[in-house]
């Protein structure tokens, strides 16, 4: 289990969007931001790059908390959409890509669901990921 690395004392709910340390309240992150050193990504050379899928390692826990886990696909089951040649073939689609990194990038990650859901394409690659984990 992860501490805050602010305050060394609770669990942290939070990452820090500049230098990715993780924290626990709004607290410790005014104490935080005062001394952040936001981690430089490197321009990517490639124009091919812009449109890569970010490679930086996570976790299932930077995603969910425990309270808020409903439903929770295996790690094994998980790791099997990677595996995916259909999922692949699919990801191909470069309108797919976008709606991926709209989802992604919204405020409100449900409204962007519920419209990514009127998509056919977004709903087969959901149908297509769900089958795959179940």
């Amino acid at each position: 289990m992860q501490i805050c690395s602010v305050c060394s004392e609770h669990t942290p709910k939070y990452k820090c969007p500049a230098c990715k340390i993780r924290y626990c309240s709004l607290g410790c992150y005014k104490r935080h931001k005062d001394t952040c050193l936001p981690v430089e990504q490197p321009a990517p050379t490639d124009p091919e790059a812009t449109d890569s899928f970010n490679t930086e390692t996570w976790t299932v826990e930077d995603l969910l908390h425990e309270e808020d886990i409903v439903d929770k696909a295996p790690l094994q089951r998980l790791k099997l959409l990677g595996q995916s040649k259909e999922l692949r073939d699919l990801l191909c689609n470069p309108h797919l890509r976008q709606l991926l990194r709209s989802i992604d990038g919204a405020d409100s990650k449900d409204d962007a669901m519920k419209a990514a859901m009127q998509e056919p394409l977004f709903v087969e690659f959901s149908d297509r990921c769900l089958k795959i984990v179940k």
